[in-house]
């Protein structure tokens, strides 16, 4: 047993078949992978728990990391339980509410105007990081395989438990959607699904898509041109935590997408915050609107006809909607929940 291995529990989430949003669209086979299940209710667990246990090995205590608001909340709840410090430099326009959870497990937190959004300033922002987790003490940990690629590995296992749960099923999963800021999350499925291809457990890899919120046109939109390179850009999108200006692993999921017979998906932010309304009441699955950024690549590519009603597709839900308040208000502009006396609830319900 390695007693440096860290866990909150992560990991081991469900494969839930979708039973309204994927017959109505005219797929009788879409699933989601849920991973607000996880401790601190989104993926980035996956990669702070490889992160911590990298760092107990390597005798580091403080965490050095920018997020735009779920790696930071993660690594602020693993370094909280494992005794380190964590410090966190965050993109602007952040939800507050992952800003109130970092804050919640004792991390140190700055907003940087512009981080984020600009480019050259998300590139010096970077660089500056690069220098303060060079210290005989700390680690440097973004969730991007060009910085951490020891830690993203943490992330693979969901290509594993896809390949496991997919087997179990005996069914192939035919295509993979999932959402991307800076690309890691989708190039670690493509390796874990690359790894169990090489121990045999599948035949063929799935067609590995790429959804980016059109105002982070970083990845998704080259892919879908026929470019080899990932693009920086300012970026406009409201939707927290896919905010990500700089390019980081978009060349190499570019790569891995094309080689997967995959494709690049641009919607709008008001198309996502549509689906994720649609997730909740139709599906039962609150998520911030991130994790609706998959699903929304999914139902336009059934619109487009790129999807056979009889395929697999495994969507991905990244972070539970609990992350962002401004997402529920929106969500819920229209309800109210009026205060009424004893008889007055007699009378309107029956």
């Amino acid at each position: 047993m390695d007693t440096n291995r860290f866990t909150l529990g992560e990991g081991q989430t469900p494969l839930l078949r979708s039973r309204q949003i994927g017959p109505s669209a005219g797929l009788d086979h879409l699933y989601f992978k849920l991973e607000t299940i996880n401790p601190t209710g989104s993926y980035k667990d996956r990669f702070a728990a490889a992160a911590i246990s990298d760092m107990r090995t390597n005798g580091k205590t403080r965490v050095v990391t920018s997020s735009s608001g779920n790696a930071g909340s993660a690594l602020a709840a693993y370094c909280a339980a494992a005794g380190m410090q964590c410090q966190v430099a965050v993109f602007i326009g952040a939800p507050e509410n992952k800003l109130k959870q970092m804050l919640a497990y004792g991390a140190q937190i700055w907003k940087i105007q512009d981080f984020g959004a600009d480019p050259e300033i998300t590139q010096d922002a970077f660089a500056y990081l690069k220098q303060l987790g060079a210290a005989s003490d700390a680690q440097l940990q973004i969730s991007s395989y060009q910085y951490s690629p020891v830690s993203m590995m943490g992330v693979e296992a969901i290509g594993a438990e896809l390949v496991s749960q997919s087997n179990l099923m005996q069914r192939s999963i035919d295509h993979v959607f999932c959402c991307a800021g800076g690309g890691g999350l989708l190039l670690s499925i493509v390796r874990g699904f690359e790894a169990a291809l090489n121990q045999k457990q599948i035949e063929r890899l799935p067609a590995m898509h790429c959804v980016q919120p059109a105002g982070n046109n970083t990845i998704a939109g080259p892919l879908r041109e026929g470019s080899d390179q990932a693009q920086p850009c300012h970026s406009t999108t409201q939707i927290g935590g896919l905010q990500v200006a700089s390019v980081l692993d978009g060349n190499e999921v570019i790569a891995a997408c094309r080689q997967t017979g995959g494709c690049g998906y641009l919607v709008e932010d008001e198309t996502v915050y549509e689906v994720q309304s649609q997730l909740a009441r139709q599906e039962g699955i609150f998520c911030e609107p991130a994790a609706a950024v998959s699903l929304a690549g999914v139902l336009q590519a059934a619109k487009a006809g790129k999807i056979q009603r009889e395929e697999t597709v495994a969507c991905l839900i990244t972070g539970t909607g609990f992350k962002d308040q401004a997402s529920i208000d929106r969500m819920l502009s229209s309800s109210t929940c009026p205060v009424v006396t004893l008889p007055e609830f007699i009378d309107l319900t029956t």
